[in-house]
């Protein structure tokens, strides 16, 4: 009730004034305009800003899934990759002698770790090269380092490094020359 009466009474003031006033009512119908127009631009570049806000954040959401989806299957191949080394280890047993029976359980070792190392690669898993290579921080992990020719090159890569499409999943364990 209360409200109804200061509503009540701020119209009658406003009747009043318009009453008092000396401008003309086509001049106040012109300073409503101006101001309504004001407002419809204030409420138009708020809607711009809105939709610039939508457009970015969908950019940044599908930019983020893209990502998401492209290294789905990086932590499956991390645990993978010591299976591969595991494999790597037992073939470098074999020896010259084809005939042992040693060699010949390794021989399905080999067909094993190729048809591992193809499916790894179908999925863009690659090895990092590093045997006479300059050291880089960013695909090597220095682990020994020894005096040679020429200081800062691989000498000896200890466990392979492996990229997945263009990202390091697991720097490659070298020896370094000083």
């Amino acid at each position: 009730m209360e409200e109804k009466k200061d509503v009540q009474e701020e119209v009658k003031e406003e009747v009043k004034e318009e009453k008092a006033s000396t401008k003309p009512k086509k001049e106040k119908k012109k300073c409503q305009c101006d101001e309504n127009l004001k407002k419809i631009e204030e409420l138009q570049n708020a809607l711009l800003r809105m939709q610039a806000d939508n457009i970015n954040y969908r950019k940044r959401k599908d930019e983020e899934v893209e990502r998401m989806l492209k290294y789905a299957n990086e932590e499956i191949v991390k645990d993978i990759l010591p299976i591969v080394d595991n494999f790597e280890r037992a073939i470098k047993l074999d020896d010259d002698n084809l005939d042992d029976e040693l060699s010949k359980f390794l021989e399905g070792f080999k067909m094993i770790y190729c048809h591992l190392v193809e499916s790894l690669e179908k999925y863009g898993v690659k090895a990092i090269d590093g045997d006479n290579k300059e050291f880089d921080p960013v695909y090597h992990q220095a682990v020994l380092t020894e005096k040679g020719e020429k200081p800062g090159m691989v000498i000896e890569v200890m466990q392979k490094g492996y990229l997945l499409k263009d990202k390091v999943i697991r720097p490659a364990m070298v020896k370094v020359s000083e």
